[in-house]
């Protein structure tokens, strides 16, 4: 059992589990019912995405200096109740389900993905 932290359009791994899409958006050009066959997402969670305004200020991130201000930020975005509420739901879901979280950036460590798996270790989330 356990979260695996993926890219979304990248091959499954045996035993992903459902993928989520952590994205503030769907994507472009691809049909609502190709999502899953395309390894991109099974379901749509933009709950745990960066804000609308905190992507248009940083992305793409291009300095070091982006990614902290961006990071800072985004852990400040998920304090708020729900977002918090949601991320310890993942967390206690890893020890009984196999599912996958993930986002489109090429580089994970600049992407908001590594945020939500470092949150999700503190909260004592299984990651694989």
């Amino acid at each position: 059992m356990g979260i695996r932290i993926v890219r979304l359009g990248e091959d499954r791994i045996n035993n992903e589990g459902i993928r989520i899409g952590t994205v503030r958006r769907p994507p472009r050009g691809v049909k609502k019912s190709e999502y899953s066959s395309r390894n991109i997402y099974d379901v749509w969670f933009p709950n745990l995405s960066p804000s609308e305004e905190l992507l248009k200020t940083y992305f793409p991130i291009e300095t070091e200096q982006d990614w902290k201000q961006f990071k800072r930020r985004f852990l400040s975005e998920l304090k708020h109740t729900e977002k918090k509420r949601e991320l310890e739901l993942f967390a206690a879901m890893s020890h009984s389900y196999d599912f996958s979280i993930g986002c489109y950036c090429q580089d994970e460590s600049k992407c908001h993905r590594s945020i939500l798996k470092e949150e999700l270790e503190k909260l004592g989330a299984k990651i694989k």
